[in-house]
């Protein structure tokens, strides 16, 4: 189970994330974070204080532990057995880029992500969105301008460790995607997309017959609306979200 949510947290914010973690702990699920301030420390506290197993994802290498201010929680989550863990080479610096690709690979970890507490520009939502291309479930604790956002496309909002159970239990949710039309530049790189054949820029640029670097921006545009999930080497698959919109835009007979 994953919880995020804002740096700048509220005092409400950190006692929601700290008491939601706290009862998944309990309950014997595994708690996932980023391990920053605000939303990211409460939940991995909470984990702790119920004895439970939690794991921080990096945006660094391990030799750079950020924020330094947390080194004393991140001894306490491998102190008890839980794990730290980073996709980045040990002395990897935490810039800016990388905050987005740890936020995807929580959202992979995940059986389901729950954003605590959000603005409208949060990176949590990135998370959010990563989760939903990725075919996880999601969920929002309701009162921030960016869980609202969600709530109102449809995302189901829950109050405690057992609203989270019952959306992990539910139907997949499947938001109203605006996919890009066929003729744009952003639709024929779509299409060109595979679920299963992971492709990089390169090769799509040879497909649809568009200069290289237009197409590294539009693959870009389409990870970060996951519609597109970025794999190691600068590759790209069509998501899950994605070929649902698809189907809905072109059901079958």
């Amino acid at each position: 189970m994953a919880v995020v949510g804002a740096r700048a947290a509220s005092k409400l914010g950190m006692s929601r994330a700290r008491e939601l973690a706290s009862q998944l702990a309990a309950a014997g699920h595994h708690v996932i974070s980023g391990g920053a301030l605000g939303v990211d420390s409460a939940a991995h506290e909470g984990a702790l204080a119920a004895g439970g197993y939690t794991l921080a994802v990096m945006a660094c290498g391990l030799d750079n532990y950020y924020p330094r201010r947390n080194q004393a929680l991140f001894e306490a989550i491998l102190a008890r057995g839980g794990a730290i863990v980073s996709p980045y080479e040990a002395e990897a610096m935490p810039l800016r880029g990388r905050f987005v690709s740890r936020n995807q690979i929580i959202a992979a970890l995940a059986d389901i992500v729950v954003v605590v507490e959000a603005c409208t520009n949060s990176g949590s939502l990135h998370t959010a969105r990563f989760a939903l291309g990725l075919g996880r479930k999601l969920a929002v604790v309701a009162g921030s301008p960016g869980c609202e956002a969600l709530i109102a496309q449809g995302v189901p909002a829950i109050e405690s460790s057992s609203g989270v159970t019952d959306v992990l239990a539910g139907n997949d949710l499947c938001l109203k995607v605006q996919l890009p039309s066929a003729a744009s530049l952003e639709g024929r790189v779509l299409h060109t997309l595979s679920a299963y054949e992971a492709r990089s820029a390169s090769e799509l640029h040879l497909l649809v017959e568009l200069p290289l670097r237009k197409v590294q921006r539009i693959v870009v545009r389409l990870h970060l609306e996951s519609l597109a999930i970025a794999l190691p080497g600068q590759r790209y698959l069509l998501s899950p979200l994605a070929i649902r919109a698809l189907e809905a835009r072109n059901p079958k007979d």
